[in-house]
């Protein structure tokens, strides 16, 4: 059997990985609030309406293209190119290349982000293997002009962090319904989380905590996870209604080992 992804590839330990996940959506939607092309998630309506409820479906897709074979992960990336499609064809619009590999983008760099908060750096050879996944993920979405390196990709995703990003008035509505969903102290968590994950220039403008307390607790994360209490950290970040959702984001996968 052909796979998309390697079975013992770091992308799956990441994306198999719930809590690792969490983060890259919790990083991604704080720079995603920001992005000039925001507006296109107001047409749709989907994700200011159910922000939660977007990010596990998100996610539904992410892990079918990871943990699929060959053909069965091209033809989630194909549906996921018809989805965007037909939402252009409804506006009479393009969505604009640069907005599809800055989404591109942030699933890259909180993939590595979130995995070295919660586990270890990665190597260098592990960052070009995340790279070349969602490369491919690219070019199957048809998004042009994909740096072919991991070296050219982090000079276009610090060009595309300068250029693409400001706050708006849709920055202000997508964080108060963050903030309706969550619940004031699980919303204080997202921003706590955002801070330590995000660029600076992302962290400036989102106006983020300089120096959040939860980065003197993700000591307790580790001791917690090792005590067999993951479920707990899991209910703290998200309403019980979703621990069912959480939890089957986990896939067993291929250890890659601690350096």
């Amino acid at each position: 059997m052909q796979y998309f992804v390697r079975p013992d590839s770091v992308v799956k330990s990441i994306w198999g990985d719930a809590d690792v996940i969490l983060l890259i959506f919790a990083g991604s939607a704080g720079e995603f609030a920001l992005n000039r092309a925001v507006d296109w998630l107001f047409f749709t309506g989907k994700l200011p309406a159910d922000p939660i409820g977007r990010l596990f479906s998100t996610v539904r897709y992410a892990q079918e293209i990871v943990f699929s074979d060959k053909e069965s992960a091209e033809r989630a990336i194909a549906r996921i190119h018809a989805i965007h499609g037909g939402v252009e064809k409804s506006r009479g619009q393009r969505i604009p290349d640069w907005a599809y590999r800055d989404v591109l983008y942030m699933l890259i760099d909180y993939s590595e982000r979130a995995y070295q908060l919660l586990h270890r750096p990665l190597t260098l050879s592990e960052k070009e293997e995340v790279y070349d996944v969602f490369r491919r993920v690219g070019e199957g979405l048809q998004i042009p002009d994909l740096p072919k390196t991991y070296a050219d990709w982090l000079v276009d995703r610090r060009s595309h962090i300068r250029r693409d990003l400001a706050y708006s008035i849709y920055t202000k509505r997508l964080f108060e319904r963050y903030r309706e969903e969550l619940g004031p102290w699980r919303y204080n968590l997202l921003l706590q989380s955002q801070s330590l994950l995000v660029p600076e220039r992302v962290h400036r403008l989102l106006d983020l905590p300089p120096k959040p307390l939860l980065a003197s607790t993700m000591w307790l994360y580790k001791v917690l996870n090792r005590l067999g209490l993951r479920s707990m950290v899991q209910r703290a970040l998200l309403p019980a209604e979703y621990l069912k959702d959480i939890r089957n984001l986990d896939r067993e996968v291929v250890s890659t080992p601690d350096l």
